[in-house]
């Protein structure tokens, strides 16, 4: 799955991905005043997305949508979650679920069959949020991770693993120094190369990946450096204040190795001053341009 990643990368010469991290706040006004209830959230939120994907999925490679901002609306919101995800598949485009998951080896398996593989039951077998990445916690250890690594193997599908998260207090624990002298995050980043090894693709990279925060720039220069073969899911960038020359550190020579993520900056682009005049689906696709233009500057593709 990687493999698809980078071609989609390297067909649209942008290594970004678009958030789908969607909630009625973010919703135009007019599209808000039609919300009388939860089932009215699900479709709003399914319209608002759909028509995002439709203007961004010709210049973007992949879409994240994060689980969060749909379960706070219920059964209702998981509905357009699930309607996201299939829409941008839909429309060729790679998904990303953002759902940070992992527990005890029986449940993270159930997790994993959710999102990555198969439920079976009564003859049938589905994949009800089928993504072809997910975001994961590895801090349980292998045996919480190995369900989804047997997922990602067999239906050719993807993971990145929290290393280096880009919130403010990360390094509370993650830039901790071990005996050994790594600190937490490069402990981490060495189980996930461990648990990736049997699935590096054709261009040195593997579907089990990182999520690397963009506003550690000095930690992520050090796990690029480290680790050649960790493909790198990045946060941070925009709202949350790191630049495109701060994330240009996740790449590798070729300008490949990394993926950075806007949110905000995409879905909310419609109320900055400088998209005055386009709604928001239009803002998006020119905010999409814009952050593409940024990152191609300190990055060769």
């Amino acid at each position: 799955m990687i493999d698809l990643l980078i071609e989609k990368i390297k067909q649209t010469k942008n290594p970004s991905v678009v958030g789908l991290d969607t909630c009625v706040d973010y919703l135009p006004q007019e599209m808000q005043d039609k919300i009388s209830s939860l089932s009215d959230v699900c479709d709003a939120l399914t319209e608002f997305n759909k028509n995002i994907v439709d203007n961004i999925c010709d210049i973007v490679p992949a879409v994240k949508v994060q689980v969060a901002y749909y379960e706070m609306y219920g059964v209702y919101g998981m509905q357009a979650f699930q309607n996201t995800l299939q829409y941008a598949k839909s429309k060729g485009m790679v998904t990303i679920a953002d759902i940070k998951r992992n527990d005890i080896g029986s449940t993270a398996s159930a997790y994993s069959r959710a999102y990555l593989g198969k439920s079976s039951f009564c003859g049938m077998e589905v994949t009800p949020f089928a993504s072809d990445f997910i975001t994961v916690n590895g801090y349980l250890g292998t045996d919480g991770i190995k369900p989804f690594i047997d997922d990602a193997k067999q239906y050719d599908k993807g993971a990145f693993i929290l290393v280096k998260t880009s919130n403010p207090s990360s390094g509370d624990l993650q830039n901790k120094k071990l005996q050994n002298g790594n600190t937490v995050f490069e402990e981490m980043a060495t189980f996930v190369k461990e648990w990736g090894k049997d699935l590096v693709g054709k261009y040195g990279y593997s579907d089990v990946g990182a999520v690397v925060g963009a506003t550690h720039k000095a930690e992520a220069e050090v796990l690029r450096k480290k680790f050649p073969s960790l493909f790198f899911l990045v946060p941070g960038y925009g709202a949350q204040g790191a630049t495109a020359e701060d994330v240009s550190v996740n790449f590798d020579k070729n300008g490949l190795g990394a993926i950075v993520n806007s949110s905000r900056g995409i879905l909310c682009a419609y109320k900055k001053d400088k998209y005055t005049g386009k709604n928001y689906y239009q803002a998006a696709r020119k905010a999409s341009l814009d952050m593409k233009d940024d990152l191609t500057k300190y990055i060769n593709l």
